[in-house]
């Protein structure tokens, strides 16, 4: 009996993708702004609202939620600019041409914090896709993408930094 032979997922083109910055955006931090959001989210801890409480924990004042760095950097998507799984298109590991493998989702992420965000932090987010390889699963073949996407303030130190995957599939 003779295997066929599958044709790979991944292209040239899709696997020149990886080491090259997918992503860069800065935004800066507005205390109105993450204390609306964590107030949106319902989280009240008084490191984000009460500054005596904060300086009582060992910051110079109050802090922004941990999760909220992703937000400090996104734009604003026209609904029309949308692909047609709902993510704004021309932001990272989602535009890599993968052809035969259409359907995007996220797989997953790994978030290491290391310092807080503060009112006027200016901080900028630089992708970098990491890995693109072709796996099997229960369902059959998929493509899996991984990226890193740093957080930085602007005296240079990092305050973040996110690994994450993209599941395609056929």
């Amino acid at each position: 009996m003779t295997q066929v032979q599958e044709e790979p997922l991944i292209s040239d083109e899709a696997r020149a993708f990886i080491g090259k910055v997918t992503n860069e955006s800065s935004g800066i931090v507005v205390k109105k702004e993450f204390q609306r959001w964590a107030a949106a989210v319902k989280d009240r801890n008084p490191l984000y609202f009460d500054a005596d409480h904060a300086r009582a924990a060992g910051y110079r004042d109050v802090i922004a939620p941990p999760l909220y760095f992703q937000y400090v950097v996104l734009g604003v998507a026209d609904l029309d600019k949308l692909r047609p799984d709902g993510i704004p298109g021309g932001t990272g590991s989602g535009d890599i041409p993968l052809p035969k493998c259409p359907r995007r989702m996220a797989g997953g992420e790994d978030i290491t914090f290391y310092e807080p965000l503060y009112d006027g932090d200016v901080i900028t987010a630089v992708r970098t896709v990491t890995d693109i390889q072709e796996k099997k699963g229960r369902s059959g073949a998929f493509v899996l993408v991984t990226s890193t996407t740093t957080y930085t303030r602007q005296d240079g130190t990092v305050v973040a930094v996110n690994k994450a995957s993209m599941i395609a599939r056929p």
